[in-house]
C-alpha cells in the first residue's frame, strides 16, 4: 500500500471489512482462537423437544433437511455423541445437496456403538474418540484416544486444530449440544423449529442472551440463527 501511494496511486482501505470477515469467519477463527469454527445445529418441536429417548423422530421438513445437507457440504467435520449414534443411527453424510460430505466424528467413551452402525461403515471416513481405543481393520475408521474428563471438549478441539480441521458442525444430541453451550465453545447456532408438538422426550438445548442474526421461514419450519456474543 505504501509503495502504491508513493507512486501517486489512490488507495482506499477497509472496504466491506465486516462482510469480508463474515465470509472468512471459519479461517479467522482457526487462526485467532486456535480451534475450528463451531456451528451448532438442531431441530426442535414447537414445545421445545429435539427427539425421543429411545427412537428416531423426524422433526424438520424435507426442505429443511435439504438445507441441513447443504450446511454439511460446507463443513469440514460433523460431530455427534454416543446416544445419537445408537438411537438415530445417522449416516452424517451429504445426500441431498451438491458437494462433498464432512469428516464424521463421534464421541464414544466405552465403544457402545454397534459394529453395523452407519457411522462405522461405508466409504466415508469416521473418527471415534474413546477411552478404549483399538486397532481398526477398516480403512475408513480410526479410533482416537481421549480422556473423557472436564477437559474433553477442549482436548478434542485441540486435536482437530492440529489436524487442520477448520470448521465443525455439531448435530447432537441434547446433552452434547448443551455441553458446548455451557463451555462457551461455539460461534453460530442454527435452530429449526417445527409446528409439531411432542409433549415429551429429549429437551432442546437452551440458548440465552445471544444475538439473533437471522430468522427465516422454511415452509412450515422456522430457522433461527444465533451468533455467540
Amino acid at each position: 500500500i505504501a509503495k502504491l501511494r508513493a507512486q501517486g496511486v489512490s488507495v482506499t482501505e477497509g472496504l466491506l471489512q465486516k462482510e469480508g470477515a463474515w465470509l472468512c469467519r471459519r479461517f479467522f477463527t482457526t487462526v485467532q482462537k486456535k480451534r475450528p469454527y463451531i456451528l451448532l445445529k438442531f431441530a426442535q418441536s414447537k414445545d421445545g423437544f429435539i427427539g425421543s429417548h429411545d427412537q428416531e423422530i423426524t422433526i424438520s421438513n424435507p426442505l429443511s433437511k435439504r438445507l441441513v445437507h447443504k450446511w454439511r457440504s460446507e463443513s469440514t467435520a460433523i460431530l455427534v455423541g454416543t446416544t445419537t449414534a445408537v438411537v438415530d443411527n445417522p449416516q452424517l453424510n451429504n445426500r441431498y445437496f451438491f458437494g462433498a460430505s464432512p469428516l464424521r466424528l463421534v464421541l464414544d467413551k466405552s465403544l457402545r456403538i454397534p459394529e453395523d452402525a452407519y457411522l462405522l461403515n461405508g466409504p466415508k471416513t469416521t473418527w471415534v474418540f474413546t477411552e478404549h481405543p483399538k486397532q481398526s481393520n477398516r480403512s475408513n475408521l480410526q479410533y482416537i484416544p481421549l480422556s473423557f474428563d472436564a477437559h474433553l471438549l477442549r482436548s478434542m478441539l485441540e486435536y482437530l486444530q492440529q489436524q487442520k480441521i477448520q470448521s465443525l458442525m455439531v448435530e447432537g444430541g441434547g446433552q452434547l449440544l448443551q455441553s458446548f453451550i455451557d463451555a462457551d465453545l461455539w460461534d453460530e447456532a442454527r435452530i429449526l423449529t417445527s409446528n409439531t408438538t411432542l409433549k415429551q422426550g429429549v429437551k432442546a438445548p437452551v440458548l440465552s442472551n445471544h444475538k439473533i442474526h437471522q430468522v427465516q421461514s422454511i415452509a412450515d419450519n422456522q430457522l433461527t440463527v444465533f451468533l455467540r456474543q
